[in-house]
């Protein structure tokens, strides 16, 4: 008889490094043919020097199809593409991608794949915005600089107002990165007259102002995966107020509080990324006070990084995923009961429940052990497949002894061979089958909505 393991062995695999595959999806449109982006670059240069398996892909005709069970990329001219595996292959996603919407549908598409996505494409959209990044970094209770949304070019007197500071204040685009779309604003009278500038050149241009706090730099901080890898100071640029390393900013070493590791750590994981680039600015005590965030980088550069904290950062990106249990993908919502097909039983309405942690739960009837075999009835078929195994199940009466078996599931156009399921009586649990966390995340890639039933499938006439 088998003990039910713990959650936490269930799903853990083997440890350590391994070969895996790599997309690097950079909106440079011609990267074969010309100097790629230097972060793109050098994750490729990291690859292979681990003997990873990689390919740029291009976006501009890029297609994606799916034969044998296989899908495959490719880039608009060759024709034999790149293999994508669920179990080995991630996407380390740049910048520019966010410039196009069918580029950010790219995103879309890989993440259907069921791959690693390095960020998704709702992080890559919410860092890409300031004020949905400032809106979630508000959610998760992070001090940032006073902050307001111009709603239209004659209605911000009232956002100024709201914003209740001195001047000078800050002015952003919604959209942009390395200090393009930022400006300087002095008074009410240039704020105006910027105002009807750009929406006289863009309509639809979208604008936020900040407070202006006065500071001789910013602070950037890489995040992976839970973790910090480096902290550098960027000065502000000479004659400018900015601080970018795209403008010309001095970079160095910077050594962060506790309290800044921890509001950094909370600002990445506000936006939900893998990697990401936290800029704040510090308070005037920074062991006691936390920082002003001011943005989340979904796709960090890493040359200003690597040179104030002469740490290969590209290396440690590559080699982190090379531990497969640091690749997961996006999962897809799913509502608290889905319709699955189990073969040869065929449709039945299944309960998806986050908190059984050990083994999916079949309902079975008139179960007859013989040897290594075992015989059950379910919808009023008989069947008799081989007995995997027995455990004890804890439940709210106690202790409970379950016969284990494999069978055959469809679920949302997907074939998922030999799911094991313990057998019980479930006549009075409302399904006849309850799927476990590991099977929803490893195998069907979804997440529970517990406020509603069939988003994934329709019910039919079942329920």
């Amino acid at each position: 008889m088998t003990k039910a393991p713990k959650f936490r062995d269930f799903i853990t695999e083997a440890k350590g490094n391994n070969k895996y595959r790599v997309l690097v999806i950079s909106g440079d449109p011609k990267p074969a043919k010309q100097k790629l982006f230097r972060t793109a670059r050098r994750i490729v240069e990291e690859c292979k020097a681990a003997g990873h398996k990689y390919y740029v892909v291009e976006i501009e005709g890029t297609r994606i199809e799916y034969d044998d069970g296989v899908y495959k990329i490719y880039n608009q001219g060759d024709e034999e593409g790149f293999e994508i595996h669920r179990e080995n292959t991630i996407a380390i996603v740049r910048g520019s991608v966010r410039l196009k919407n069918s580029w950010m549908d790219l995103l879309s598409r890989l993440e259907k794949t069921g791959i690693c996505m390095v960020n998704s494409r709702e992080v890559v959209s919410v860092s890409s915005d300031k004020y949905r990044t400032y809106v979630k970094l508000m959610d998760f209770g992070l001090t940032q600089p006073k902050t307001a949304l111009i709603p239209n070019a004659e209605n911000w007197k009232p956002a100024l107002e709201s914003l209740d500071t001195k001047f000078p204040i800050i002015m952003k685009t919604l959209e942009g990165s390395k200090g393009v779309g930022v400006l300087f604003v002095e008074s009410e009278r240039q704020i105006e007259s910027l105002i009807q500038l750009l929406y006289s050149q863009n309509e639809n241009v979208d604008l936020l102002i900040q407070e202006y706090i006065k500071t001789d730099g910013d602070i950037r901080v890489i995040v992976l995966g839970g973790k910090i890898l480096a902290a550098m100071k960027r000065s502000v640029v000479e004659g400018d107020f900015r601080s970018n390393v795209s403008q010309g900013a001095k970079v160095k070493e910077y050594p962060l509080t506790e309290l800044e590791v921890e509001q950094c750590l909370l600002a990445s994981k506000a936006i939900d990324g893998t990697w990401t680039a936290v800029d704040f600015i510090p308070s005037k005590n920074p062991k006691k006070d936390p920082p002003y965030i001011l943005e989340v980088n979904h796709s960090p550069g890493t040359e200003g990084i690597e040179e104030a904290s002469g740490k290969n950062i590209v290396k440690q990106v590559v080699d982190y995923f090379a531990n497969s249990e640091n690749r997961y993908p996006v999962p897809t919502q799913c509502g608290h009961r889905e319709v699955v097909n189990i073969h040869p039983f065929g449709e039945i309405i299944a309960k998806f429940d986050t908190g059984n942690g050990v083994y999916s739960v079949l309902h079975a009837e008139d179960i007859k052990i013989s040897g290594k075999k075992i015989t059950f009835n379910l919808k009023g078929k008989t069947i008799t497949t081989d007995l995997v195994d027995t455990y004890e199940a804890e439940t709210g009466a106690g202790g409970d002894k379950r016969p284990l078996v494999k069978l055959d599931v469809e679920f949302a156009g997907s074939m998922y061979k030999d799911v094991m399921f313990g057998l019980n009586d479930r006549s009075n649990m409302g399904t006849e089958v309850l799927f476990n966390r590991y099977v929803m995340s490893k195998l069907f890639n979804v997440m529970v909505n517990p406020a509603r039933k069939y988003i994934v499938t329709t019910k039919y006439s079942l329920d």
